[in-house]
């Protein structure tokens, strides 16, 4: 009886290893390929067009700034939602280049990861700012729109740090947003600089910062909050106790002191801000 069941499992194991194959290759995630696109171009305004004309010049259209992006996608023909990421000021650190993307791949959604310095030859922006960066995640968007495989209408921007920034002042009203075609239908904010003088969003947004961040503090985003209209659209914030900035990224878990600043990876922060993202992102890239 013994050695029956053991010839039947030997027999069966072939076919098993076959079945889960097939399993786990039915959803694979499209490995990560370089993709080069521009930055939207800032438009001229009508003020600065009519002036050139009274003093008989002719202003030249501005052009895109060329720029790297890393995409990754979900198997299959799609139309998917996406998401574009915006690195911090220390550029393209493992956890937002590789970690975030697989992740959001598995959720079934395409990823541009927005490379801002490369073609700028820029090493970082930590003591500085580079405020056309806005342009260059609808850049992203504009490029997205052209691929056939993402439904242009469900397209998230997410931002960590001083991409954060930036994504909460491409998705503020009366912001950039009004000067191009395509629009970002949800926001995600990881530890952004908060503005009281931001204004409203121009969509529902997800705002994860540390309670113990004293780069990108809490407090300032509770008083953003605070003075926003009524008819603004949804914003969440979430503040993990205890947690400081740059919670999410492993890379970070000894800890590690920049510019004064401790960032630190906290498994329950980084573990709730993921559910966070996934519900979020669930709730408003639908279809």
């Amino acid at each position: 009886m013994e050695e029956s069941v053991k010839t039947t499992v030997s027999r069966l194991l072939p076919c098993l290893v076959a079945f889960l194959g097939v399993l786990s290759s039915e959803h694979p995630a499209n490995a990560e390929e370089l993709v080069r696109f521009e930055s939207t171009p800032v438009k001229l305004s009508p003020f600065r067009i009519r002036k050139a004309l009274e003093q008989g010049d002719i202003l030249a259209q501005p052009q895109g700034t060329p720029l790297l992006g890393y995409l990754s996608r979900p198997q299959g023909d799609g139309p998917f939602p996406a998401v574009v990421v915006m690195h911090g000021c220390d550029h393209l650190r493992l956890s937002v280049k590789e970690l975030w993307p697989k992740r959001l791949v598995s959720w079934g959604h395409v990823v541009l990861v927005v490379d801002s310095f490369t073609t700028r030859n820029l090493k970082d922006t930590c003591r500085s700012r580079l405020p056309e960066r806005a342009f260059d995640a609808y850049g992203a968007l504009d490029f997205l729109s052209k691929s056939g495989f993402v439904d242009v209408r469900r397209v998230a921007l997410m931002g960590f740090s001083a991409g954060g920034t930036v994504t909460l002042d491409a998705t503020k009203i009366q912001g950039n947003e009004q000067f191009v075609e395509h629009k970002f239908k949800a926001a995600v904010a990881f530890y952004p600089a908060c503005d009281a003088n931001r204004g409203d969003p121009s969509v529902p947004t997800l705002i994860l910062i540390g309670e113990r961040d004293n780069w990108s503090r809490a407090d300032r985003c509770q008083k953003s909050l605070a003075r926003l209209s009524d008819d603004a659209p949804p914003i969440e914030l979430n503040v993990y106790k205890d947690a400081y900035h740059d919670f999410d990224a492993p890379e970070f878990t000894a800890g590690k002191r920049v510019l004064g600043h401790i960032e630190k990876y906290d498994r329950d922060a980084a573990a709730k801000s993921i559910r966070s993202v996934y519900a979020f992102l669930r709730k408003h890239l639908a279809n």
